[in-house]
């Protein structure tokens, strides 16, 4: 079995306190950062190449628009990327999905997937299946599981969580390891961030770490989510 740890993370553009973002991240030491609201406005990209610097990482999967993107640490090596634009909504935020193809120690593949969806019913239940649909052509294309982690701006039970839910394992549903809610930092009421499994993925652990795995003094200061790390297990080779 190769272990990989997924962090789930919602940055809010790096408007509060970067190296209190850098700090929660070394701390919980995944081996992929799926980040939202990434900065995309003026410098963005020395911004993100320095977050990822400050994490420890490297910068895997993402682009300017929609603010995504996926991080890898040392002894992950990215062999593949892709960024889609999820149909137009107006009036709305342009959504998309940052994909990275990853290899692992163990001579496993994995694809990891970092998504925000809409605050809004429709947009976010159709962007929810353009993304399943992406995700179903990765997984043929590259011959690998997939994990989706992401701001989902709903709670379980709603239709978009129903719909990934019912072709991913919720990692938190299904192995609850840490806290549930994710929003906002201060005084979580609601879990609307997930990290989600393909079934041939085992899931060891989800949930917010507590404060033994990090800073939780440095997760109001870093940002309005709290992160999200799932601890997952690949069959062999």
């Amino acid at each position: 079995m190769t272990s990989v740890r997924v962090l789930g993370y919602n940055i809010r553009s790096l408007r509060d306190d970067p190296a209190a973002v850098a700090r929660v991240v070394r701390a919980i030491r995944p081996d992929v950062l799926c980040l939202q609201e990434v900065p995309r406005f003026r410098g963005w990209r020395a911004r993100r190449r320095a977050l990822a610097a400050d994490c420890g990482m490297t910068v895997a999967a993402g682009r300017r628009a929609c603010g995504l993107a996926v991080l890898a640490a040392p002894g992950v090596r990215p062999v593949r990327r892709e960024f889609h634009l999820l149909s137009r909504a107006p009036g709305l935020h342009r959504r998309g999905l940052a994909v990275a193809v990853l290899d692992l120690a163990g001579g496993r593949r994995l694809i990891a997937a970092s998504t925000h969806l809409d605050l809004v019913e429709g947009p976010r239940l159709r962007h929810t299946g353009e993304i399943l649909d992406l995700l179903d052509r990765a997984r043929r294309r590259y011959g690998a599981p997939v994990v989706l982690a992401g701001d989902i701006n709903e709670e379980p039970g709603g239709p978009s969580w129903a719909l990934l839910a019912g072709r991913f394992q919720d990692g938190y549903a299904v192995a609850p390891d840490g806290g549930e809610l994710t929003f906002p930092a201060r005084g979580p009421n609601r879990r609307i961030d997930g990290v989600f499994a393909d079934a041939g993925i085992g899931v060891a652990g989800c949930g917010v770490p507590g404060g033994d795995a990090a800073p939780e003094a440095d997760y109001v200061l870093a940002t309005d989510h709290l992160p999200l790390r799932a601890d997952l297990r690949l069959p062999g080779a």
